[in-house]
């Protein structure tokens, strides 16, 4: 998943890329102003927003209003030191989708983030199954036909994002999009090394594969016994 941090205080917002990259799998980028944070919300894919209130140039209400006037629906997760009623009423009126108030626990803000992160997804649940593959994005466990699969950071992302977006072809572009911060150096074949080791530690000997590719288009995970308009539970 990738993570927009929009936060004045340069080590409050290091802070927060750390946790989020080693505790919820994320890639992570940052902005230190609101013009810059508006520029890079409406300039590429994320999977959440961390936005500060009180930021220069442009505030964190504002720049909500803005972002949610041209159409985006990605999760908005409001950092503020306010704890007013009159403020939070505001920014959910504005189109947050949730807040969490300065000074806060850590492991709080990444369960929250997850949380956010699996709703912009469709998903309610800590769990997602597709025929005897399961994924746990609280403990990133992943475990097929009840045994346990060991797989490297990159690869669970890859996986996850697949197993967020199942039935659905992915294109390699969305893929790195998602799974890259914008300092990512570009190696072409980098998804389909991914991809590969995937399917030989997921699919293996196993007589139903669930990673497939479409030339040309993408990758999909799917239980193909399933037809694909059922394939979301």
């Amino acid at each position: 998943m990738r993570v927009l941090v929009i936060e004045d205080e340069q080590r409050l917002a290091e802070n927060v890329a750390r946790i989020l990259k080693e505790n919820a799998s994320s890639a992570v980028d940052l902005a230190f102003d609101g013009e810059e944070g508006l520029f890079l919300a409406e300039s590429s894919p994320y999977d959440l927003l961390v936005l500060d209130l009180m930021l220069p140039k442009l505030n964190g209400l504002e720049l909500l209003k803005r972002f949610r006037k041209n159409g985006s629906k990605t999760p908005v997760l409001v950092v503020t030191a306010k704890d007013e009623k009159e403020s939070i009423v505001a920014l959910l009126n504005a189109g947050a989708d949730d807040y969490i108030t300065k000074p806060f626990d850590l492991g709080e803000f990444v369960a929250r983030s997850k949380a956010l992160i699996r709703r912009g997804m469709g998903e309610h649940s800590t769990a997602i199954r597709i025929a005897d593959l399961e994924l746990n994005s609280i403990t990133r466990q992943v475990h097929r036909g009840g045994l346990q699969i060991t797989l490297t950071p990159m690869e669970y992302r890859v996986l996850e994002y697949l197993a967020h977006k199942r039935s659905a072809v992915v294109s390699k572009t969305e893929l790195l999009e998602h799974l890259y911060d914008y300092n990512w150096e570009k190696f072409g074949n980098v998804i389909e090394v991914y991809i590969s080791g995937l399917r030989r530690k997921i699919d293996g000997a196993a007589a139903t594969k669930l990673i497939h590719t479409f030339r040309g288009q993408g990758y999909t995970l799917r239980d193909e016994s399933v037809p694909a308009s059922k394939g979301r539970k």
